[in-house]
């Protein structure tokens, strides 16, 4: 799979041509890490030599992009007026918590004890493939967010953002 130029086709916005979908449960060793499911392993060591960016999410689960999407995203990050006080704190949790990983040879990533604490990561956990990056949960915080988020289906402001897209 190769780098692709930025905007050259759909699914090449951040100038690679990966997209992650799906969920998988998964289990983190005793050391924190966690095996890449194969079907992203090959897609990431072509893309990004499976070097990745992990971050914090604002629904209290983590974040991860490859390389390349994260560097375009820290590049519009930076360019936010620095003098605006969300802006400061946007920049210092996305920026300021994330932290370089790189899968090994088994295709798994150490998760860095912080990053675990904050999303509650213990044994069990959940990657899900949203496109561009991968969002790490709890196993059960992800099943209270499906629940909570089938509730909101029936909201008039929901609806109204879903009219537009052929669902």
């Amino acid at each position: 799979m190769k780098v692709g130029k930025r905007g050259e086709q759909a699914g090449q916005e951040w100038g690679i041509d990966v997209v992650f979908r799906g969920a998988n449960v998964l289990t983190l060793d005793d050391k924190g890490r966690m095996a890449m499911p194969a079907k992203y392993r090959e897609q990431l060591t072509a893309s990004c030599d499976g070097r990745l960016i992990i971050t914090v999410g604002r629904d209290r689960c983590l974040l991860l992009y490859p390389l390349p999407v994260w560097e375009e995203i820290e590049a519009q990050l930076n360019q936010l007026p620095g003098l605006d006080p969300n802006v400061r704190l946007l920049q210092r949790n996305l920026i300021g918590r994330s932290e370089d990983l790189e899968l090994d040879a088994q295709g798994r990533v150490r998760l860095p004890p912080q990053l675990r604490e904050f999303a509650q990561l213990e044994k069990r956990i959940a990657l899900v493939g949203v496109t561009k990056k991968f969002e790490l949960w709890n196993e059960e915080t992800l099943a209270e967010q499906h629940k909570a988020w089938a509730k909101v289906t029936d909201s008039q402001e929901l609806n109204a953002a879903l009219a537009s897209l052929p669902l």
